[in-house]
């Protein structure tokens, strides 16, 4: 199970993106995702006309390591850290540090 997931609100915690709030997007493999709006780089694209590319330079959302994000807490407007616990009914569920409050609940 891991901490961040797709469709999780995240901030960026280090790097030159550091502040910046976004969507995950996918998660590229365990240590990495991409994150809306978050690590743009600058993609030279060459013209396809069969599948209707058209050149030019595109910005491009490139993956993020995990440990320089950090799940954003709406109550707090903060960036917060993550745990796990499991309800009365046995079911697993993520929990902000700082609240105790479910995410996404």
């Amino acid at each position: 199970m891991n901490k961040i997931r797709k469709g999780d609100e995240i901030v960026v915690i280090a790097g030159k993106d550091k502040g910046k709030r976004g969507t995950v997007l996918t998660r590229v493999d365990a240590e990495h995702v991409v994150v809306e709006g978050v690590n743009r780089a600058k993609k030279h694209v060459k013209p396809n006309p069969v599948k209707g590319v058209v050149g030019g330079i595109v910005d491009k959302d490139m993956p993020i390591h995990v440990s320089n994000i950090s799940l954003y807490n709406p109550a707090t407007q903060k960036a917060d850290r993550v745990g796990f616990k499991q309800l009365e009914d046995g079911t697993k569920v993520r929990f902000f540090k700082s609240n105790g409050e479910v995410v996404g609940a």
